[in-house]
């Protein structure tokens, strides 16, 4: 189980109907030399234009010839098969750390092991971490062929980060323990409910959890400018003694230790109901809370041509297929279907969008809302 979803909600404005889809064209440019593409920095590389087209940035990152990534299992949003696909298409070895660690580590990680080539290239994070990460001079600014398709509130206004996959929150529950099913945060404060409901983690490391507290906000009276009412939520649900705060996954739904969890929809399926088969999710009715994760390139990438070639990858169609394979949205989704390059099977098993979503918090919003759980979680809910 990753906690990384733990990774932090997502900075955008967009309709209900068009929540979490957005457009994409894969472009690809020819490369001129690759020569001309050998002179240049490749940490300062800011396009594929830099390399000379894409045939220069392939035959850069074939020498580099290594990829380091992090956070990432395989059963998150279909990665194993990423990487595998990557690996195979271009003859570079990835190197997968910590898969089941949190946005935050990934920070870690960039600042403990900076200029070591052990240091991460790539990051997949939640949107509250990747601002910091930007805020710290951690990101190298980056356009991928596709960047015009990603709209301008999901993604920095510095180049250093952007939308890649997400889903909703949502609540799941083991129905072969769970008779009374739950279908709001309301319900989840019902005593039949007594010691079963957790998190992926604590709210102020993990972009899972904090986006839970945040739909939690919206449930209870909150909102984009006032995440409060959300802490104020799990202080109640902990002190009625429905609340469990371990790090939630299928090893506690397993062991029957959290047969309530709040968590993002496709981790349900991807993660949980992949081993429990009488797992069943739901999206609240009363905290309608959808983000995206946000992809971002290391300022210090050992592996500056090949973490570059990684996100063009990722955001081909062949990428974004594999994410939504893995039951994400991915951020191109609408373009694909209108240009029908999305893999239809797939794109017929996600859920359908709920009623009642607000669209998504600014980057502002977001960060004042990190710094309130930053202050208050630990000393008003139980810490996970």
């Amino acid at each position: 189980m990753r906690v990384k979803n733990s990774r932090r909600p997502g900075v955008r404005t967009a309709s209900a109907a068009t929540a979490l889809v957005c457009c994409a064209a894969t472009a690809v440019m020819s490369g001129t030399s690759p020569a001309s593409a050998a002179a240049n920095n490749y940490s300062t590389a800011t396009s594929v234009a830099a390399f000379g087209g894409m045939s220069g940035l392939v035959t850069a990152a074939k020498a580099e010839g290594a990829l380091n990534v992090i956070t990432l299992p395989d059963n998150w949003c279909n990665y194993g098969a990423i990487i595998s696909s990557f690996q195979k298409e271009y003859g570079i070895k990835i190197t997968s750390e910590n898969p089941e660690g949190s946005s935050q580590d990934e920070i870690n990680a960039m600042v403990q092991l900076k200029g070591q080539s052990r240091e991460p290239d790539v990051l997949d994070m939640g949107t509250p971490f990747a601002i910091k990460a930007d805020q710290e001079h951690l990101l190298a600014p980056y356009t991928v062929s596709e960047w015009r398709d990603i709209p301008a509130a999901q993604r920095a206004s510095d180049d250093t980060w952007w939308a890649d996959y997400g889903g909703y929150v949502a609540i799941g529950y083991n129905s072969a323990v769970v008779k009374t099913p739950p279908t709001s945060f309301k319900d989840l404060l019902r005593p039949v409910y007594n010691h079963m409901v957790g998190i992926n983690n604590s709210p102020t490391v993990a972009g899972a959890a904090f986006a839970a507290v945040f739909a939690a906000a919206l449930a209870n009276g909150g909102s984009f400018n006032n995440i409060t009412p959300g802490i104020n939520y799990f202080a109640k649900l902990n002190t009625e003694g429905n609340f469990v705060p371990v790090i939630s996954g299928p090893s506690t739904v397993q062991s029957g230790a959290t047969p309530i969890v709040i968590w993002w929809d496709y981790l349900q399926k991807s993660e949980i109901q992949a081993e429990v088969k009488t797992w069943k999710v739901v999206i609240p009715t009363d905290g309608v809370y959808a983000s995206y994760y946000d992809q971002a390139v290391s300022a210090n990438a050992p592996h500056p041509a090949a973490a570059r070639l990684w996100e063009e990858y990722l955001y081909s169609a062949a990428g974004q297929n594999q994410w939504l394979q893995g039951s994400c949205r991915p951020i191109e989704l609408s373009t694909m279907v209108a240009n029908g390059t999305v893999d239809e099977t797939a794109f017929k098993q996600l859920p359908s969008v709920p009623t009642g979503f607000k669209g998504y918090p600014t980057q502002t919003e977001v960060t004042n809302a990190e710094d309130v759980v930053a202050k208050d979680w630990a000393t008003d809910v139980a810490t996970t």
